[in-house]
């Protein structure tokens, strides 16, 4: 499988000792979803920044589509879309002229613009909603919008974090299932939740991290298995625990 996202002992030191991040090494496959998961203040977040540039790492670097965050990170912003928990949409825009802006701020040409714009509205699929004020969307109607923006460039590498946070279970059903299907014709993903069901059902692998540190990587059911667990809540529960123990 050809890898988009390769990870090398990517660390964020804030004060000598003290790491937000330590050592942290993995890899996301072409048409893979990967899930990072842990704790609150377990490092994901710190990662997720450092590899969508917006951090600097301390030590260790990471490529995606070949590019160096450190040394070629300009490279590395043409080839992923990242989409925060917080993310918000100017909410004094209809959603068409939402997209219509953020295709223009994507591309490279005209042309290129108008067809980030059709695929964006075809993604978010709020048909006629598109033309009403975001004001008036709903948290999942604004939440399908935001995705498609964030997918709209087809990236080689989307970066979601909490991408159903709030959802109701009819909305993030279509989200994962939108997310199962980019990944099936070629795009590949990194998330980050704390929704252990979510995870389990569309992911591919899973890493855990706790207090910085990569404690474990595997297909969901593996690591289900490896602990003799139920689901995926208990690995988490037993790895995050056996690591605070010691």
């Amino acid at each position: 499988m050809e890898t988009v996202l390769q990870v090398k002992g990517l660390s964020k030191q804030y004060k000598k000792g003290v790491y937000a991040s330590h050592n942290v090494t993995f890899d996301v496959g072409k048409g893979e979803i990967f899930a990072l998961i842990g704790p609150n203040g377990a490092g994901k977040t710190t990662t997720i920044r450092m590899i969508s540039t917006l951090l600097q790492a301390t030590e260790g670097d990471a490529t995606v589509a070949g590019h160096s965050i450190l040394t070629e990170p300009e490279q590395v912003r043409k080839n992923i879309t990242y989409l925060p928990d917080e993310a918000g949409a100017y909410k004094n825009m209809t959603g068409r002229g939402y997209l219509e802006f953020m295709a223009s701020i994507y591309a490279d040409s005209g042309e290129q613009a108008y067809e980030f714009l059709k695929t964006g509205c075809e993604i978010c699929e709020l048909g006629d909603r598109l033309d009403d004020k975001i004001a008036n969307y709903s948290r999942g109607m604004t939440r399908k919008l935001l995705l498609a923006r964030a997918i709209m460039p087809k990236p080689a590498l989307a970066i979601l974090d909490e991408p159903t946070s709030g959802l109701d279970i009819i909305n993030a059903l279509e989200i994962r299932r939108m997310i199962k299907n980019l990944a099936a014709e070629g795009m590949s993903f990194l998330l980050s939740s704390h929704n252990m069901l979510e995870i389990e059902y569309v992911s591919d692998r899973v890493g855990i991290i706790a207090k910085g540190n990569l404690l474990e990587i595997g297909k969901p059911a593996e690591l289900v298995r490896k602990y003799d667990a139920a689901n995926l809540e208990e690995v988490f529960e037993r790895v995050v625990t056996e690591h605070e123990i010691l």
